[in-house]
């Protein structure tokens, strides 16, 4: 039974220009819109990021949940943690054991969601999903979040896979033997704080340093070529940091590939 680091949600006030930086910064193409996220009041936009995807929301009209999370952490941000297993019935079962409640759970013949609600988690929306049917659990399969042919709109010239991501934590230590307790993996220390491995990533836990509340803070990316992506970034003045940019609040590491 595994779990894997599948897509990174991130939410802002505005999604063309996010898209714009995304595209120019990191070389990124979009794959899918969803249209059924209108429901919630919100567009969005899917990029392959090798076998991984990266999203933006952002909000169309007044009183969703995606804009309030926007007013509580001060804008534009790291929103959502979204893992793929391969037995969700036991997931499900563990979450439903630990009295986790649920945001939002759907399925049908090629997919099960389960969001969990981030005051049971903390630190930030955690999301455990399955996908069915052929190939879904090969690496590049089927995704039916990102629509019907997401691996033709990939290009890994620049970035090819998210590695880690880092929720920012009033008790690190504490949000992470929770997440630890639902995704039952070890929790382990690290440089700043507390790490849990899956399959294919890193989730770190680290304090709250940055002068906002609780969220998905960061991630990191492999790079092929740091220097194209930090001369891009400069143009649009989103250089954070030595090898990390940041782009709709969320800061990106640039890892040597």
């Amino acid at each position: 039974m595994w779990l894997r680091l599948k897509q990174i949600a991130c939410v802002a006030q505005q999604l063309a220009p996010v898209e714009q930086e995304i595209c120019d910064i990191l070389g990124l193409r979009v794959c899918f819109r969803d249209p059924g996220v209108s429901y919630f009041g919100l567009e969005n936009a899917l990029f392959p990021l090798g076998n991984q995807l990266l999203e933006v929301v952002a909000p169309t009209k007044e009183g969703t949940a995606a804009g309030r999370y926007l007013d509580r952490r001060g804008g534009d941000g790291g929103y959502m943690v979204i893992t793929q297993c391969d037995d969700h019935p036991s997931r499900r079962a563990r979450v439903d054991g630990l009295d986790i409640r649920i945001v939002l759970d759907n399925q049908s013949e090629e997919f099960i969601n389960m969001q969990l609600h981030p005051q049971d988690t903390g630190g930030s929306f955690f999301e455990i999903d399955q996908q069915l049917g052929d190939g879904a659990n090969d690496m590049d399969g089927p995704w039916h979040p990102a629509g019907p042919n997401w691996q033709a709109s990939r290009d890994t010239s620049r970035v090819s896979g998210i590695v880690a991501a880092e929720i920012q934590c009033d008790n690190p230590y504490k949000v992470a033997a929770r997440w630890a307790e639902i995704a039952t993996l070890a929790v382990t220390a690290g440089d700043q704080g507390a790490e849990i491995k899956l399959e294919n990533a890193t989730l770190r836990f680290v304090p709250c340093e940055d002068g906002r509340p609780e969220g998905l803070g960061g991630i990191d990316v492999i790079c092929a070529d740091t220097s194209v992506v930090m001369a891009a970034a400069q143009r649009h003045d989103r250089v954070s940091g030595a090898s990390q940019v940041i782009i709709c609040g969320l800061r990106i590491n640039l890892l040597k590939g």
